[in-house]
């Protein structure tokens, strides 16, 4: 359809039937795909701040044991000392005050150990969110890379076809001169045969009309192949 309207075009209406390509400049802007660099540090951040507290945790356990160990240690010296009835007034308080304050110690170990695991869970939950967050983020730059790369595609796309319709026109205007040079061409000769062939057999008279018609049936299969290299140049692009 396209190449017949250019055919008509180039025969009776001139050149200027293809229109620029017009392409918005906005869209050829490169898209912004840098990740955030302080998920990166917040997520260096967190991952100290969990070894920390590990390191923490190990060195309250260690503590515990070994605070353990100790009331143990203690407690069979006291029954040692009361099974062997020996008995000092002034070293059992003693003995209880420091039994006393290990327990102490002991229990705030454990309440301090409690916190630390609270702490621990709430720190690594903080951690598997931003872990998910990032990955979010990748997949979001993942999808802008492919689609700023379809854009691109689309963009050259249509620059090429642009420069092939330019191509194009350039062609049908020259053949459409060339048309019009072979019509005004052929007109020309059909006029000499027509006045050559009256001006040397006038007396033996011919059938003018018949000659014309040849000469007519001649010229128009010579626009019709000329309108069918056109066509046949449109469908080859």
């Amino acid at each position: 359809r396209a190449g017949g309207r250019a055919g008509r075009a180039g025969l009776g209406c001139g050149p200027g039937g293809i229109q620029g390509l017009m392409v918005n400049q906005h869209l050829l802007v490169p898209l912004n795909l840098e990740i955030d660099p302080n998920v990166q540090e917040v997520q260096q951040e967190e991952k100290n701040q969990i070894k920390s507290l590990n390191n923490k945790f190990a060195f309250f356990i260690n503590e515990l044991g070994f605070l353990e160990q100790q009331n143990k240690v203690l407690e069979t010296k006291w029954s040692l000392l009361k099974d062997h009835k020996i008995v000092q007034n002034n070293l059992e308080p003693v003995f209880e005050l420091y039994i006393s304050n290990t327990r102490q110690q002991l229990e705030a170990l454990g309440g301090e150990r409690l916190q630390l695991s609270s702490k621990l869970e709430a720190t690594q939950d903080m951690v598997e969110d931003l872990k998910v967050r990032y990955e979010e983020e990748i997949k979001e730059c993942t999808t802008a890379e492919n689609n700023f790369v379809v854009l691109k595609k689309a963009f050259q796309d249509a620059d090429a076809a642009y420069g092939n319709e330019v191509d194009l026109g350039t062609k049908v205007d020259a053949l459409t001169e060339e048309i019009n040079f072979l019509q005004a061409l052929y007109e020309a000769v059909r006029i000499s045969d027509i006045s050559v062939v009256l001006s040397t057999d006038n007396s033996q008279n011919l059938d003018l009309d018949s000659t014309i018609a040849e000469v007519e049936v001649r010229d128009e299969d010579i626009a019709n192949q000329s309108h069918a290299e056109v066509e046949s140049c449109y469908q080859k692009k």
